[in-house]
């Protein structure tokens, strides 16, 4: 089958000129595919971590732990989905968040489904404001509807934001102009904001006059570990630059913290510089958004449904969607207009899952880069697979989830805790197949399960987003907070009388 060629993605040519490479080698790299194909890579090497894309001459087809075969992916209506043979990886059982190089991952190929492809020019134009910032980078991505149009046309009288942007960014936006909203990951907070108030003092609010230490304490301490500096303009576009602990970030990724990052992420963003740690963490955080999302629809759905509820985990219990100060639609936009990218982002995923498979004709014509298919799917609704399901999920929020079970079902907290010690296998030193056991299973079989897990997702996000939030008018400046409010706002107004 020919229907996932599209995802093959050819090589480029680029030799980066920035004045800090000047001085360094550049490994020349060559590399001969099956396809005949022959690339010579000039980027810089892990430590920049700078995104190539794709591995050149990569064909999603061809690499079964990264996507869907086209035998998998044409299963017809009343085909029984528990009868394709699939499992899950290793790597998800026990994952190595110790890992330094990118040859550490389980496969060259690994988490090649996060690289969204986007318009060339517009990605060197967002590097080029990375290059701006000279406090170490390690990891960065690009998000939000500045990056991925959530809508296809602008609001009445909406003009550009930005004083003098590239013309790739002009272009790509439209003449919206919309801010470009950044996350960078850096190993030491404290290092990080001492560089960068040296640089840029004028990023920061008041608070840039305590010193360092203080903001980093702010950023690492308060909320969800995340220090924001928005309306900022860096090469004439204007941003927004949200800076991470790479620790904090792997953390909520993998257990799902916060789920302020992870949430992010769950949703198509363009990796500017990767990192094999958050690499990693973050194809554990998209298969654990699959699993819950399992459990929160029915035995049948499509892709459509599938990917809102995973675009809509991280707004369950987020303050600004009760204040009227964001967009109701917002998840049926992002999902609406990006279906592609989600579908890049999860199908692959979606085929290491023993419980869940495409069920659609339309699966076995060319599909996979047509925005307008919405495929059916199927999943397993048994409840040991189910309980299986639920025994996988990210530690602490299956933490949260069984402590409102313990109070559902009014078992005993001596007995809560023996049966919660016996089921315990995080050992980094042996691999554990986590199976569910008669509590899983019995909570999989519960009609409220929907509810439970919905409420334990509300409790992970609430307190986090809130107080975010509230620390943005100290991180940000009252001024700029309130500016940022009364756009949120004025988008809420928008889509209520479109």
């Amino acid at each position: 089958m020919r229907q996932l060629q599209s995802f093959l993605i050819r090589p480029r040519l680029r030799l980066s000129t920035h004045p800090s490479l000047l001085h360094q080698p550049l490994p020349l790299c060559l590399t001969v595919h099956h396809q005949g194909y022959r690339s010579i890579s000039t980027e810089p090497s892990t430590p920049r971590g700078l995104d190539p894309g794709p591995p050149p001459g990569f064909n999603i087809a061809d690499h079964k732990n990264v996507a869907f075969t086209s035998a998998q992916s044409t299963n017809l209506p009343n085909s029984n989905p528990a009868s394709t043979e699939k499992t899950t990886p290793d790597w998800y059982e026990n994952p190595d968040f110790s890992i330094s190089a990118f040859s550490d991952l389980p496969s060259k190929d690994f988490g090649v489904n996060q690289h969204m492809i986007i318009n060339e020019e517009f990605k060197e134009a967002l590097r080029q404001i990375l290059w701006q910032f000279r406090a170490p980078i390690r990891y960065a991505f690009a998000y939000g509807s500045g990056v991925f149009p959530q809508s296809s046309k602008a609001s009445a009288g909406q003009e550009s934001c930005h004083p003098a942007a590239p013309q790739a960014i002009q272009n790509v936006q439209q003449g919206r102009g919309k801010m470009i909203d950044f996350i960078f990951g850096v190993s030491y907070s404290q290092h990080w904001h001492a560089l960068n108030l040296n640089q840029h003092r004028d990023h920061y609010s008041a608070m840039g006059s305590l010193g360092s230490y203080v903001v980093s304490q702010a950023q690492d301490k308060w909320g969800a570990g995340v220090y924001f500096n928005p309306y900022i303009t860096v090469n004439g576009t204007l941003i927004k630059y949200g800076v991470v602990n790479i620790d904090t970030l792997c953390k909520d990724l993998s257990d799902w913290d916060t789920l302020y990052l992870a949430g992010r992420l769950q949703k198509p963003v363009k990796i500017l510089r990767d990192h094999p740690k958050v690499r990693l963490a973050n194809q554990v955080n998209l298969l654990s958004a699959v699993r819950v999302a399992l459990l929160l629809l029915p035995e049948q759905f499509t892709e459509h449904q599938l990917y809102s509820t995973i675009a809509g985990l991280s707004y369950l219990g987020d303050p600004r969607m009760s204040l009227s100060s964001e967009d109701p639609q917002k998840v049926n936009n992002i999902v609406s207009h990006q279906m592609t990218n989600f579908r890049q982002l999860y199908a692959p995923l979606i085929n290491t899952l023993p419980n869940v498979s495409f069920n659609d004709a339309s699966c076995s014509g060319d599909w996979v880069n047509d925005p307008d298919a919405n495929v059916c799917l199927v999943q397993d609704m048994d409840p040991i697979k189910r309980g299986n399901t639920v025994r996988r999920l990210p530690q602490t929020f299956r933490e949260k989830l069984y402590f409102q079970y313990q109070s559902r079902f009014q078992i005993p907290r001596a007995e809560f805790n023996r049966m919660m010690e016996s089921s315990i296998d995080e050992d980094p030193e042996r691999i554990h197949r986590r199976l569910g056991g008669p509590f899983e299973r019995r909570m999989a079989s519960d009609e409220h399960l929907k509810e439970e897990v919905a409420a334990s997702i509300k409790k992970t996000v609430s307190w986090p987003s809130t107080s975010q939030s509230i620390k943005s008018f100290f991180t940000a400046g009252i001024s700029r907070s309130w500016r940022y409010l009364e756009e949120k706002r004025n988008k809420f107004k928008d889509s209520k009388q479109a």
